[in-house]
């Protein structure tokens, strides 16, 4: 992602950002706090479901709270994300000296990957019927090398048993209390391969002219989820960035048209698989976790 600003275009951009103020919406929330919460809301997912069958949010770019409006993607901490029903988890970390800073891009985001584990742990120590998915990628440092200092935090920060040990679809059942690796990084095997997911994530918007095509993108992705291979995960970026389409205004664009989507398909059980998003509200969250049951209001 190359980056380059005229003075003025920085100005301005920087402008519209500070003078945008916090909102609050359905599906767009840019506040400190959610809405509502809902912490256990796979407790009612049957034990045998294959997690490839559930419908869940998640957010990209999960710990991106700092660096401004190019590098913010979340306004929630980790925690926050958690209780508001976020199961999956999008997570780079930079490798310097067997040290794993969390980074979105350049952007330092005053936390490193044990705060992560910690933060995951005790989330399930407390909602034991819970999952979370967590994709984990290296960014900034190119070492292609973090799968030992992956394994030393674990040991540091949580333990070996949190993990879900095996490439597989873990069943529901399976899946609580566990933390599921998705390893966007080379080595032996800690959890699943990203790469076996089914994946559209058309993050490149050159500006906010072209907010029709990444929706195409989405609709497209979440059409095909649901009546395709159910063994198969599936996973839906919302978000996107570019020099001329900050993360927080391309969500407020294009997350308004998720939730009109998904309210329209609202009432009966839909498998979409995993749907990301920069900066979503927790009733756009309760959406989604809902097509697990239809009619049922999990919050």
């Amino acid at each position: 992602m190359t980056l380059q600003l005229t003075l003025m275009e920085t100005i301005l951009l920087w402008l519209v950002s500070v003078s945008s103020g916090a909102l609050q919406r359905p599906d767009y929330d840019d506040t400190p706090t959610p809405e509502f919460l809902n912490p256990s809301w796979m407790a009612d997912i049957p034990s045998s479901r294959p997690l490839s069958e559930i419908t869940m949010p998640g957010t990209h770019n999960t710990m991106a709270l700092y660096g401004g409006g190019l590098a913010e993607c979340q306004s929630w901490s980790l925690p926050q994300q958690l209780r508001a029903g976020v199961r999956f988890l999008d997570v780079r970390v930079r490798h310097v000296g067997g040290n794993l800073t969390i980074h979105h891009g350049i952007s330092y985001q005053y936390a490193h990957f044990g705060d992560v584990l910690q933060g995951v742990d005790s989330f399930l120590k407390e909602h034991p019927s819970e999952t979370v998915l967590m994709r984990l990628r290296e960014e900034l440092s190119e070492t292609r090398d973090i799968y030992a200092a992956v394994v030393r935090y674990v040991h540091t920060y949580a333990s070996w048993d949190l993990l879900w040990h095996s490439r597989r679809t873990a069943t529901m059942g399976e899946a609580r209390g566990k933390l599921i690796v998705l390893q966007d990084f080379p080595g032996p095997a800690l959890g699943m391969r990203y790469s076996s997911l089914h994946i559209a994530d058309d993050w490149q918007v050159p500006s906010m002219d072209h907010v029709s095509e990444k929706w195409q993108s989405v609709y497209n992705h979440l059409e095909k989820a649901e009546v395709s291979d159910r063994s198969r995960m599936y996973l839906t970026y919302s978000s996107g960035a570019s020099i001329r389409a900050w993360p927080y205004a391309l969500a407020r664009r294009v997350n308004p048209l998720l939730y009109d989507y998904l309210s329209a398909r609202a009432g009966k059980p839909r498998r979409f698989g995993i749907i990301t998003a920069d900066f979503p509200g927790a009733p756009l969250l309760r959406d989604i976790i809902n097509f697990n049951w239809g009619n049922k209001t999990s919050a």
